[in-house]
């Protein structure tokens, strides 16, 4: 009977303590200040409506295809990059993992010379640290011996400022796609 009860307290102090380390940083959350936040709840249920947060019954049983899934042609950064390196073969592309390897290319001008772009999603938010773009250079001689080595500079912060710059537009126009205006009842903003 003690090693029942023994378990129970042990068990009672390990969600104690992560229902404490789970409150420590409430203040972060989303929505959390009242001072941002209207009181009244009509104006905050238009507002995460047409913001697309939560849901309306009025279309419930509408989409009777499957359901909306996300995939990769939903996010933004994902289809910049794919557009931005559209004239580059692609040697490896794994969505799940995050990251675009393109193959060697090279223009036709300077065939001894060519280069490969790899891009490492680190987060699907449209900001400048989401993307980590390393280029290579491989430089062959006469002989067939190359030397490739990777090289910071103008053309990684042009592709990442591209990327950015239509991951921005992409993202643009699927909220102004997605944008419903809230039709429910009139809100009284006079007082």
């Amino acid at each position: 009977m003690p090693k029942i009860l023994n378990f129970k307290i042990i068990l009672f102090f390990i969600i104690a303590l992560f229902a404490l380390n789970s409150c420590k940083n409430i203040e972060n959350l989303p929505g959390g200040d009242a001072r941002k936040t209207s009181p009244d709840p009509r104006e905050r249920v238009k507002k995460n409506l047409e913001e697309g947060r939560g849901f309306r019954l009025d279309n419930f049983g509408k989409n009777l295809k499957g359901g909306d899934f996300l995939f990769a042609s939903a996010n933004e950064l994902w289809r910049a990059s794919l557009d931005t390196l559209d004239f580059m073969p692609l040697s490896s592309v794994n969505y799940s993992g995050g990251i675009i390897i393109t193959d060697w290319y090279s223009d036709g001008n300077s065939l001894d010379e060519s280069v490969k772009i790899s891009i490492r999603f680190l987060t699907n938010e449209i900001r400048s640290d989401a993307l980590d773009i390393k280029v290579f250079y491989k430089k062959c001689n006469q002989v067939a011996s190359c030397k490739v080595s990777q090289k910071t500079g103008s053309l990684s912060a042009e592709l990442k400022k591209q990327i950015l710059s239509k991951a921005v537009v992409y993202k643009k126009q699927n909220d102004d796609k997605n944008f419903k205006p809230y039709k429910g009842s009139s809100v009284n903003t006079t007082r």
